[in-house]
């Protein structure tokens, strides 16, 4: 196989890339993989942001706040990674290359408050639902604005 864009069979790869690949491309490849990290933060934190603004649903709004604090912890964690580095303990070697655990016990604490904050909205629910009958945002907001002005609701 002299040609380098070859293939053993029909549909399957390259066996290898052509030898002039464009410097611009491999600059864009390299930034859109040696990333990949921060792309799925960027991709869970819209999507936490979008099922929270788009649903009517309290629990789907929970869901949609852990996915987008998730997205967060994600980004938190991937800023503490020192490439090559290794745990905070003094070894003698001044060349030694140490990962800043700061980023992670924060975020441990971030957790706990997160698990707490989300147990407590969903008792909130719970309360919501036993008070109103349900959990739709639209719904309970109708019957707010009946039980507020009850007079215009008896003149319709």
């Amino acid at each position: 196989h002299a040609n380098p864009t070859s293939t053993t069979r029909t549909g399957d790869m390259p066996e290898t890339l052509p030898e002039q690949v464009p410097d611009h491309l491999t600059d864009l490849l390299t930034l859109i993989g040696g990333h990949y990290n921060y792309w799925m933060v960027i991709i869970l934190m819209m999507i936490g942001l979008y099922i929270t603004i788009s649903r009517g649903n309290l629990v789907k709004k929970i869901v949609g706040l852990n996915i987008f604090q998730s997205s967060v912890f994600m980004l938190y964690i991937s800023m503490g990674k020192v490439t090559g580095g290794t745990a905070p303990i003094i070894t003698g070697n001044p060349d030694e290359v140490y990962s800043n655990p700061l980023p992670h016990v924060l975020i441990l604490t971030a957790i706990v408050v997160g698990i707490s904050t989300t147990a407590l909205a969903l008792a909130l629910v719970v309360r919501i639902r036993e008070a109103f009958g349900t959990i739709e945002e639209d719904e309970i907001l109708t019957i707010e604005r009946d039980l507020e002005f009850p007079a215009q609701e008896a003149s319709k």
